[in-house]
């Protein structure tokens, strides 16, 4: 791997290992400094988009939240009354090697901090239940792979039932395409 790939690769894992780390102890913390809940001030986003109670704020690589050399984007669900209940960070196209080799980091770097994933409902999908954070590597029509995390806040599960009352679908049904995961 040429040296500044690496260097670029290395930047790109402080930002994979801090969703990792994304719940704390107290349940207070969500990644990039955010906090779960209301949300009074926010960096604006490239793209929003809603839907019942889900505004989701999209924040393209030219945006502050999604600058990271190996960040493609970034989206933050806020929920009508719970605010931010979840974060999606979506990473650049890798080729085999450069993702197998991010995958087994971030998948070390979760299981020091969270313990053991279990495997989740789709190939290449890794879930720890009690952070609440789930790490997919997609498979795009170029051959190229992309991962794809999701961090959710403490009342995500509260939000999602509201919006299925509303739409006959839950929350988790908006992300799992980018997880290539079937929804509940």
């Amino acid at each position: 791997m040429p040296r500044r790939a690496a260097l670029a690769l290395a930047l790109g894992m402080t930002a994979w290992t801090g969703i990792v780390a994304a719940a704390d102890a107290s349940g207070e913390g969500a990644p990039f400094g955010l906090v779960w809940g209301p949300v009074d001030r926010i960096a604006p986003p490239s793209m929003v988009d809603r839907e019942a109670n889900l505004t989701g704020l999209f924040y393209f690589h030219d945006r502050p939240l999604a600058s990271g050399p190996d960040t493609a984007e970034v989206i933050l669900v806020v929920c009508q009354e719970q605010g931010l209940q979840q974060v999606v960070w979506v990473g650049r196209p890798l080729d085999d090697v450069t993702a197998a080799s991010a995958w087994e980091r971030i998948r070390r770097e979760g299981m020091r901090r969270h313990g053991e994933p279990r495997t989740g409902p789709g190939a290449n999908v890794l879930e720890w239940p009690e952070a609440r954070t789930t790490l997919a590597m997609r498979l795009a029509a170029d051959g190229t792979r992309t991962l794809v995390m999701t961090v959710s806040g403490p009342r995500f599960a509260a939000c999602s039932d509201v919006h299925r009352a509303a739409t006959g679908h839950p929350a988790e049904a908006h992300v799992a395409d980018l997880l290539g995961a079937t929804g509940p």
